[in-house]
């Protein structure tokens, strides 16, 4: 029998599927979970070798929630552009005049990386404290060697000094760089032959992403970089069908993505591509809800396919500038219709699952890390009823409970 750290007992906990279950114990050693289920049927010789029992009392313990996409780590801010659109400018327009994501471009790229540690750690921490311990960070604000090398070497950064767990995601391909202003195919060519192959030298990705649009890059252009991120041995990711249907996600799903992303104009064809390969739907409700769109992803779809969806907050500066994945969960509901448990699983196993690390967390599962929050509630649609009100709660990663949480 192994020796256990800690125990808790009659706590609530959700299924990998999102549902409630009750009286339940959950058995850590060694940062992991060596045990869990019923609380009456835990093994008695666990709690004689035991250094903690805790009495849980019915309060919901989750595993540690997982904000899948986000672009944190970033300088300055966009507010001027919010602006605009308040008047009625679109979020296309403003790129096409030079603004949106090449706005935030300028500003990282004359940062430091101390000035991006100091400005993204609070992002970073805002996420942690409602609960967050596992977080994707994707580049995409440099879209040059040096700046994109900083702004991964940030994340990593942000990760040790935090202890969430960082995954990062060059997302290079997220806008065509000034200096190869209507030269879309040579900046691909160069991110191809260049600017990919150094940073898997320096093991600062995990993955690599493609915002596939109309304002961004073809489809072509996209199959070339996924060709040589499979090359070099990462798995891929895609931005795909936000503003309009490139079929991004077809091809995507069609070589093994892990997740496509935002996915408001996905159709069948698509949508059944992703189901066929296994790849999660990234849904982003905090860009919805703040570019005004109104045209939801189409989740009687997904769902009737089987296709795993998960949420984010898509943390950046300039179409969700928010760090709460609590918010995101009840807008799910309320803009997205989705249910409680799907949204659970959305924050939990799915998101976990779109980022490659189903093996290792989002579910309360024997193996797994123990990375914990045990919450102030019992009934897990509370984590989706209440909106922008910080619910109290404690988070445990690897097995140690944080102070002052």
């Amino acid at each position: 029998m192994t020796v256990c750290d800690t125990i808790l007992i009659h706590a609530t906990t959700v299924s990998a599927t999102g549902e409630q279950q009750d009286n339940q114990a959950i058995v850590i050693s060694n940062g992991r979970i060596a045990w869990c289920g019923h609380t009456d049927a835990l093994p008695a010789d666990y709690a004689r070798q035991t250094t903690l029992v805790e009495d849980c009392q019915g309060r919901l313990v989750t595993p540690g929630l997982i904000d899948c996409h986000t672009h944190l780590v970033y300088a300055g801010q966009r507010a001027d552009e919010f602006k605009q659109r308040m008047n009625g400018v679109s979020y296309s327009e403003i790129s096409r005049q030079g603004g949106g994501i090449l706005s935030t471009v300028r500003q990282t790229r004359a940062a430091s990386e101390a000035q991006l540690i100091e400005q993204s750690l609070p992002r970073l921490l805002a996420l942690r404290a409602e609960g967050v311990t596992t977080v994707e960070i994707k580049s995409g604000y440099g879209l040059d060697m040096d700046s994109e090398i900083k702004m991964l070497r940030v994340a990593r950064r942000l990760g040790e000094l935090t202890g969430v767990r960082v995954r990062t995601t060059f997302l290079g391909a997220h806008a065509i760089p000034p200096e190869f202003k209507n030269r879309s195919q040579a900046y691909i060519d160069h991110l191809c032959e260049d600017m990919l192959p150094a940073i898997v030298a320096e093991h600062l990705a995990d993955a690599v992403d493609v915002f596939c649009e109309n304002i961004a890059f073809s489809r072509q252009e996209s199959e070339q970089l996924f060709l040589k991120a499979q090359e070099l041995g990462l798995p891929i990711k895609c931005h795909a069908e936000q503003l309009s249907n490139m079929g991004a996600s077809e091809l995507a799903a069609s070589m093994g993505a892990l997740s496509c992303e935002h996915l408001e104009f996905l159709d069948r064809k698509g949508a059944e591509a992703m189901a066929r390969h296994g790849s999660v739907a990234v849904l982003l409700p905090g860009a919805f809800y703040f570019l005004r769109e109104t045209r939801q992803p189409p989740i009687a779809l997904l769902r009737e396919l089987g296709v795993g969806m998960a949420i984010s907050t898509d943390c950046n500066p300039g179409s969700s500038p928010t760090t709460s994945l609590l918010l995101m969960m009840s807008m799910a509901c309320r803009f997205f219709e989705m249910t409680v448990p799907e949204v659970l699983a959305a924050v939990t196993s799915q998101a976990a699952k779109a980022l490659g690390l189903q093996k290792e967390t989002g579910v309360i599962a024997e193996g797994l890390a123990a990375d914990l929050i045990c919450w102030s509630i019992n009934d897990s649609a509370a984590l989706c009823y209440y909106f922008a009100y910080p619910l109290v709660h404690r988070t445990m990663i690897a097995g140690r409970w944080l102070m002052n949480e």
